[in-house]
């Protein structure tokens, strides 16, 4: 047990949590991507090549996890730079998929830059508010700071990848709460980005679909966008009717089933994604089918990735589904029992916005696989495929265990009679440098 935890160091909640994630990925991925092996050929190659991205963002990981986190600090100075420069490249070089350029080969290797811009910018907001907290709040100069350099990474993904920069953009906004921006300054943030959203979306709405906007530089994806807000809201507009028709019908003393009218509606031809996720999902009852036992994996479009929890569902049925949907939950609530531990305001700030990242980006895969949002291309961090996007969730994890050693060697110093002390609010210190803390 001591030899184990000299190799895994920091929070064990976070560790244990990381790989029950692990085994969910092995197992489900093995199930959903069985229509790749069955192209590709080779039944085991495409197993062996998520594990070995799963091995090589473990190894990531552990190596992270034991570096200071007061080293983190430097990742802004040189990390937002090269990501920035990235980005633009992706723009202008970077391999095109669904009508957008997200991926750029360094090397031979094919990267998704804007997976590892996630916790860089992360880290960049978390290092503005630390140097600019006040007695009673943030220095308001720190709003525009962070404005800035949200806004120019956010952009240039933007036009490419919506639901990434609008996740991202999510992130940093709740770190500006946790950490103290002027309610005033938020406020008109908030009611700019609601009217620019509305208005955007009634734009974007009325356009016919061969409008010369379309071929504008930068918005290729645009009538992408339309056409999947148009088609959830269609099938949200279906959904009601079906059920205002079936409350009429049963006031009437007219037996009707829902479900049969629902699914002889659905247009399953156009939206097969969507629909082959509601079978899944709907076939799933309380104890699911069984691992590997799914059938919609053979028809549903990118099971191993953006719908992988669909699989999850109908393989390990709601309990199994609420399970993995407890455990980012859970990471959340560490997160925040280990930033109160924090004396100083940068790790505090660095583990919430980390852990809000990858709770976030979890929920909204989720949210999108049971049809509560429109479909975006947002993967399961650690479960779905993808090698880009498990590294940068192995990063970010790495980070968070190695603040958690830090706020458990503060723990670990602190007196006998500590545990009648009120705990330091990280939000409440100043800004120092912790390097005599590690």
């Amino acid at each position: 047990m001591i030899k184990a935890r000299g190799i895994f160091k920091g929070d064990l909640a976070i560790w244990f949590i990381y790989f029950l994630l692990i085994g969910v990925s092995l197992v489900e991925e093995f199930s959903a991507a069985s229509s790749l092996a069955y192209k590709s050929g080779d039944y085991w190659g495409v197993f062996y090549n998520h594990a070995q991205l799963l091995l090589g963002g473990f190894l990531i990981m552990w190596v992270v996890h034991n570096i200071p986190c007061r080293y983190f600090k430097i990742v802004p100075l040189f990390g937002l730079t090269i990501i920035i420069i990235a980005l633009f490249c992706t723009l202008l070089f970077g391999q095109t998929s669904n009508e957008g350029s997200r991926w750029l080969v360094v090397f031979g290797i094919q990267l998704q830059p804007s997976e590892f811009a996630k916790p860089i910018l992360v880290t960049t907001v978390a290092l503005f508010l630390s140097f600019n907290q006040q007695e009673q709040s943030a220095d308001p100069r720190v709003f525009n700071k962070i404005l800035i350099v949200t806004g120019v990474v956010c952009v240039l993904i933007l036009t490419q990848n919506f639901s990434t920069a609008a996740l991202i953009f999510c992130v940093v906004y709740m770190m500006m709460i946790i950490g103290r921006v002027p309610a005033r300054l938020m406020l008109k943030l908030t009611g700019t980005m609601l009217g620019v959203g509305v208005v955007t979306f009634i734009i974007l709405l009325s356009l016919p679909n061969d409008s010369f906007v379309f071929d504008l530089p930068g918005l290729g994806r645009a009538k992408t966008w339309k056409s999947r807000l148009a088609s959830f809201s269609e099938e949200k507009q279906t959904t009601d009717t079906t059920l205002q028709a079936a409350i009429i019908a049963r006031n009437n003393g007219q037996q009707i089933n829902i479900d049969s009218i629902e699914a002889a509606k659905f247009p399953i031809a156009e939206k097969a994604q969507v629909g082959h996720a509601n079978i899944a999902i709907a076939s799933a009852h309380i104890i699911g089918k069984g691992p590997g036992n799914s059938v919609q994996r053979d028809f549903l479009s990118q099971a191993f990735s953006d719908f992988i929890f669909a699989i999850i569902i109908e393989e390990l049925g709601l309990l199994g589904a609420f399970g993995v949907a407890l455990l980012y939950i859970i990471l959340l609530f560490r997160a925040a029992i280990i930033a109160n531990r924090c004396e100083r305001n940068f790790p505090a700030f660095l583990i919430l916005g980390l852990a809000l990242l990858i709770v976030f980006q979890a929920l909204l895969n989720m949210a999108v696989a049971v049809g509560l949002m429109p479909v975006t291309g947002q993967t399961l961090p650690l479960i779905s495929r993808g090698g880009s996007s498990i590294i940068s969730v192995s990063i970010s994890l790495g980070m968070m265990l190695s603040v958690s050693r830090y706020a458990r060697k503060r723990k670990d110093k602190m007196p006998v009679h500590a545990e009648e002390m009120q705990p330091l609010d990280p939000i409440q210190a100043n800004f120092e440098d912790e390097g005599d803390m590690q």
